[in-house]
């Protein structure tokens, strides 16, 4: 008979390590993680590119500017220039338009958009060959295509030379290689020797001047953009001026202005110009920019 006040032992090894049985876990639950917190910032980051140099929003597979599409973009080199550099069509502003190997449609609604509306929706097509010859062709367009004032016949491919100009209805883009005096590669003296002047260098007067009121700023031959950004040829710093306002031209023809599409628009003799329609100015016409009176004077030959 055992005495109930003793203590009892186990008959166990009490050196045996003993271990528990591991929790149960339900193989059919879900088990759900810890979600994000909602008081991180996520940061998204514009994308660039590496042609025109346009940031374009996040997620896009293509420029919506120049049209490059971003996945089949070789990356630029430290200065961010294009690895390989491809032929250009570009407007008298400056902006530039690349051809891609292949075929190159141009329109309003094309490849190679143009926001004229002298252009047609499929105004005219531009081949880069692999043997590095580029040809352009009419499509059929409204208003016909020209290379250097000469009209193209409808489906005939003409061949393109560094420097062409190509009309569409009008509206110009000159034809530019690698290399050329607007691409991105800096150009290079032929040597090292310095060149004799064989006169005085005479100082360069402006063919025409925009002025008006304590306003006055230079024009010189061919386009000038004007608007209220620095990197205009003419700054306007006026607040109802857009920042890329508008172009004007002075030519062998005359002088000639250009809305590009600004939000406030342009007066000439106090009627609004259509956007994007090339109007020749005569030596009286008021130019009326925001709060600006402006007349374009020519310079005395």
């Amino acid at each position: 008979m055992s005495d109930q006040n003793r203590t009892q032992m186990l008959n166990a090894d009490p050196n045996k390590t003993r271990l528990g049985m591991a929790p149960a876990v339900d193989p059919n639950k879900t088990i759900m993680g810890v979600g994000p917190s909602l008081n991180v910032t996520q940061t998204i980051k514009p994308v660039q590119c590496p042609v025109c140099k346009t940031f374009n929003p996040a997620g896009l597979f293509f420029c919506m500017d120049c049209g490059l599409i971003f996945d089949r973009a070789l990356p630029g080199d430290a200065f961010g220039a294009p690895a390989i550099q491809l032929p250009m069509l570009v407007e008298s502003g400056g902006k530039e338009y690349p051809i891609r190997p292949g075929t190159n449609t141009l329109g309003r609604e094309a490849d190679i958009t143009v926001s004229d509306s002298r252009a047609s929706r499929r105004h005219a097509q531009i081949t880069s060959s692999p043997d590095g010859t580029v040809t352009v062709e009419d499509l059929g367009s409204t208003n016909g295509t020209k290379v250097n004032g000469t009209a193209l016949v409808v489906g005939v491919k003409q061949p393109l030379s560094a420097g062409d100009k190509i009309s569409l209805g009008g509206f110009e883009l000159q034809f530019v290689l690698p290399g050329g005096a607007t691409g991105n590669v800096t150009q290079a003296f032929a040597g090292n020797k310095t060149a004799a002047i064989s006169s005085a260098p005479k100082k360069e007067v402006a063919p025409a001047r925009l002025v008006g009121g304590d306003f006055d700023a230079p024009l010189k031959a061919g386009a000038n953009t004007f608007g209220r950004k620095d990197e205009n040829d003419v700054p306007i710093k006026d607040a109802y001026v857009s920042g890329k306002h508008g172009i004007i031209e002075v030519t062998d023809q005359g002088v000639f202005i250009t809305d590009i599409g600004s939000s406030n628009g342009t007066l000439l003799n106090e009627s609004k110009l259509s956007p994007n329609m090339r109007t020749q100015m005569r030596p009286d016409d008021v130019l009326r920019l925001g709060s600006l009176e402006l007349r374009v004077v020519l310079a005395d030959k």
